[in-house]
């Protein structure tokens, strides 16, 4: 069985492994969205799915709601709606999102709008967790480095935003909120203005986490910690690059690196100089480099649960099959002696 935790102060538990959907309507057929869930849910004890309006990637507007609708069409032809944990998200501000109701915001408007449009496609009443796929302000996301404070750039309040989400809780359209792509300052803005009036506290914060890219353990963790926000880790294997697949300058037919240029987070000379010293680490331990990867993320004091993607079943069997792994004291000191060495090659 796949060992369960708590989701913040929620009373929700979910699974340490989390179904990621975001290749399914680009990558994945509808046939293969289905095949995943079936496996991973009804098969394997999964009980957590991880969507978003803006799915799949790379986003754009001509497949915007495919993954959603791909589940919803699941979730009717298996039923049993209450035994599965279901979390997605609404787009933040972007000059790249704007084919989202004229460009999205977190206010009460667009976010009424957002989750009425995903239930509808999810084909289901309420979603268990309602996350903010990244900030309605300027600061570090999605790797980018050295913050600049922008006093008049445009943002949407964090007590308005608190507001408007408390109306979905109110509603019952969401049971629980949560965060992705945050900084400390901003978790704990929210953590004290929902405290403060008495507002929904955030259960859970998704951002990215892996051998390439510790950064949480910085700021984040002691907060995940001490406010019961877990980390709910996203790209664990680093668009796959930590399943080594990509080593040597392969480039497999279908891959998401050979197929979208945009995806080279992972990717720069000091990323891939330490995801050789990885392999080879895994490799002198009787492991793939998935296995580790993967079960490094999972045994994190401060995770959640760890959200893994997949193409085919194959991949998707390696990746679950890893929550049972233990890794030794031994392989946690070398991993932290090449971290040392190379720290965070991909923030």
């Amino acid at each position: 069985m796949i060992e369960k935790r708590p989701l913040g102060k929620t009373g929700i538990d979910v699974t340490s492994i989390c179904l990621g959907t975001m290749t399914w309507g680009e990558q994945n057929t509808e046939a293969e969205a289905h095949q995943q869930l079936s496996y991973a849910c009804d098969e394997r004890g999964v009980n957590f799915i991880d969507a978003a309006e803006l799915y799949p990637v790379p986003p754009k507007a001509e497949t915007q709601g495919r993954t959603e609708e791909y589940i919803g069409t699941w979730l009717q032809q298996r039923g049993r709606r209450d035994d599965l944990i279901l979390a997605t998200k609404a787009c933040g501000p972007g000059e790249w999102v704007n084919y989202f109701r004229g460009g999205p915001r977190h206010t009460k408007v667009h976010l009424d709008e957002a989750i009425d449009a995903s239930l509808a496609r999810l084909q289901t009443d309420y979603v268990d967790l309602y996350q903010l796929h990244w900030p309605d302000r300027r600061t570090n996301f999605f790797g980018q480095l050295g913050y600049t404070h922008d006093q008049d750039a445009e943002e949407t309040p964090i007590d308005e935003i608190l507001t408007a989400l408390e109306s979905l809780v109110v509603s019952g359209k969401v049971r629980a909120i949560g965060l992705s792509n945050e900084t400390p300052w901003g978790v704990m803005t929210f953590l004290e203005i929902a405290r403060r009036e008495g507002l929904p506290v955030v259960a859970s914060i998704q951002n990215p986490y892996s051998l390439l890219n510790r950064t949480f353990e910085i700021g984040l963790a002691e907060i995940a910690h001490r406010e019961s926000v877990g980390l709910l880790a996203y790209s664990p294997l680093a668009f796959g690059v930590l399943s080594g697949k990509y080593l040597d300058g392969a480039r497999p037919a279908g891959a998401r690196l050979t197929l979208f240029d945009r995806f080279s987070r992972y990717s720069n000379p000091e990323a891939t100089s330490a995801t050789e010293a990885y392999a080879k680490l895994a490799k002198a331990h009787g492991l793939t480099l998935t296995e580790m990867a993967l079960a490094f993320v999972t045994s994190r004091p401060f995770l959640t649960s760890n959200i893994i993607g997949a193409t085919s079943l194959e991949q998707l069997k390696e990746n679950i099959d890893t929550h049972r792994l233990v890794l030794s004291q031994e392989l946690f000191d070398e991993i932290e002696a090449i971290h040392v060495s190379q720290p965070n090659p991909s923030p």
